[in-house]
């Protein structure tokens, strides 16, 4: 058949595999379960990659594989996982790094580009036109991060249950807590939480009504907002420093980045500049392009796969 690409986007909540001919057809894509090897180990997302590549019926090893991993955050991680995929024999010539390369390749495919993902969780990543890189660990609030559905959703419950009691104003986001949740109280909430009845990742699902309650002018979701924006903002304009560059792509990406009220504040206040981009593609797209530029394809690659994800494919779920 020629050359054959296989790719891989790992995600906290699920893992998609593009496969294509260096032509840029594809040949299958599939979704899987979560793959964050934090959580399951390196083994066990290779276990999910796996699957995948099952179901994808493609015959390995291909040529090249691209595996953007959201649990690939330090070199200690890339050096397991790189290890536990290359172990699998699934392509001949691999590469492994952080699943925010991957919204970065979606959204910029030269020069100078910061990505930003704000998700579950928050991370950045920068490129230069020199070839220079720049990243940070994103393991959370032990590297100095904050940001993403699960963090926000944290202060949303911890405002609303003060807001409740009368130790801080009212605010809107106490009947947003209590109609997700079916709770009479937010405290409810709060004590299933603490004592396990209820998962905290959970809380993570209270961020579009957070939007939504910030954008009709709750005072208290207007401020939590306002922080999850100066968090994004402050990544791209450290990013923008170390890659000493004053204008760039900045690639916003991930579920609370695709559009609306967040978006709209983080743009306007991107430093001087900044070009954004909204990624609405899938970032499997980014890694199957990763995978295309390491086999040397052509550029009427890029635009054929391109074609295909705006034409409306979309993955083949597990049954």
């Amino acid at each position: 058949m020629g050359v054959t690409v296989l790719a891989v986007d790992g995600g906290n909540s699920k893992t998609e595999l593009v496969v294509a001919t260096a032509e840029g057809e594809p040949l299958a894509y599939v979704r899987g379960g979560g793959s964050n090897s934090h959580a399951i180990g390196a083994d066990g997302c290779a276990a999910v990659i796996a699957e995948l590549v099952e179901r994808a019926r493609v015959e390995t090893p291909v040529d090249h594989g691209a595996f953007f991993l959201c649990g690939a955050d330090v070199p200690d991680d890339i050096a397991e996982l790189s290890a536990a995929v290359e172990g699998r024999g699934w392509a001949r010539e691999v590469i492994v790094e952080n699943d925010t390369f991957a919204l970065l390749r979606t959204g910029s495919r030269g020069g100078d580009a910061v990505a930003v993902v704000c998700g579950a969780g928050i991370n950045c990543v920068g490129r230069g036109a020199d070839g220079r890189v720049v990243r940070y660990p994103g393991l959370g609030w032990e590297t100095g991060d904050w940001g993403g559905s699960e963090a926000l959703g944290r202060k949303v419950l911890f405002f609303a249950v003060r807001a409740e009691d009368g130790r801080s104003e009212p605010t809107a986001l106490v009947d947003v807590v209590r109609a997700h949740f079916g709770a009479k109280k937010a405290t409810d909430v709060g004590e299933a939480i603490h004592y396990r009845r209820l998962r905290d990742v959970r809380l993570g699902e209270l961020a579009p009504a957070t939007l939504e309650t910030a954008a009709a002018g709750d005072a208290i979701a207007q401020r939590l907002v306002g922080e999850l924006t100066d968090e994004i903002v402050l990544l791209v304009t450290k990013a923008l420093r170390d890659l000493a560059t004053e204008e760039a792509d900045v690639v916003l990406g991930g579920g609370m980045l695709r559009g609306g009220f967040l978006v709209d504040e983080v743009t306007n206040r991107l430093p001087p500049g900044s070009r954004p981009v909204v990624v609405r593609e899938p970032p499997a797209l980014g890694a199957a392009l990763a995978a295309l530029d390491a086999a040397g394809a052509r550029p009427d690659a890029e635009a054929r796969l391109r074609a295909a994800f705006a034409g409306g494919l979309r993955p083949q779920e597990a049954a």
